[in-house]
């Protein structure tokens, strides 16, 4: 990977349209027949907890190639405190590219900026085996619970870095994740209709048409079934 050919920049309203298209193209029938994660996207922008200046594009000699945005978060401490956190996703390489660590550069460059503004950790749902890479672990190991699961379930994929060391010693608690990623599914199919026509197919890790639960990211539904859908680059 040439590096110097590379461009991490913000996301403008001109590149709205381009995004979404990369991010379905990126997660189509991946996880579930077609995808719902180019809706997030379009939901996230208008979220109040939603983070402009962690909203970023990838670029490779001007052509749009990877995205990834994020947006605040919490931890409900034990002891009473709200411990301020983020999260991001979802993360998109442009399927072509996938697998030759695009998506661990953005990654890795966003994190970094996520530092510079003043993040003390970041918690997400998310495949152990892209993101220990990047210095991730599983949540449970180090306290912090997931919220809807049992008290004393460590959740594999439920995983968090600390992007300031010692940030979260001495704490415990439950991670909530941000109401923006709960999107009503019947939107998401209206939204899709605007998009060209795909063939949707059922992929390996789901059955009858419903999603099982990986060990990928999540989406959220109105429902509260769980769909992977934060990363897509491995």
């Amino acid at each position: 990977m040439n590096q110097n050919s590379i461009v991490i920049r913000r996301e403008i309203p001109s590149d709205y349209a381009a995004v979404e298209h990369l991010t379905r193209e990126a997660f189509w029938n991946v996880y579930r027949p077609g995808c719902l994660e180019h809706y997030v996207v379009h939901v996230l922008r208008h979220d109040p907890a939603f983070v402009p200046e962690l909203d970023l594009v990838m670029e490779r000699e001007g052509e749009l190639i990877g995205h990834v945005l994020y947006t605040r978060s919490f931890i409900a401490a034990d002891d009473g405190r709200r411990i301020p956190t983020m999260t991001f996703g979802p993360i998109s390489i442009r399927p072509d590219l996938q697998r030759q660590g695009l998506g661990k550069y953005l990654l890795d460059r966003s994190m970094e900026q996520a530092a510079e503004l003043g993040a003390g950790a970041l918690c997400i749902e998310g495949n152990l085996d892209f993101y220990g890479k990047s210095g991730f672990v599983v949540a449970g190991t180090r306290g912090i619970r997931y919220h809807g699961e049992p008290e004393q379930e460590i959740v594999p994929y439920f995983l968090l870095k600390e992007l300031r060391p010692g940030f979260l010693d001495g704490v415990t608690g439950v991670y909530h994740t941000p109401q923006g990623y709960y999107v009503d599914e019947a939107a998401a199919e209206a939204f899709d209709r605007d998009f060209p026509p795909k063939e949707r197919d059922c992929p390996d890790n789901c059955f009858d048409g419903k999603q099982k639960r990986g060990p990928a990211a999540i989406c959220r539904r109105p429902s509260f079934q769980r769909i992977p859908c934060r990363e897509r680059d491995q």
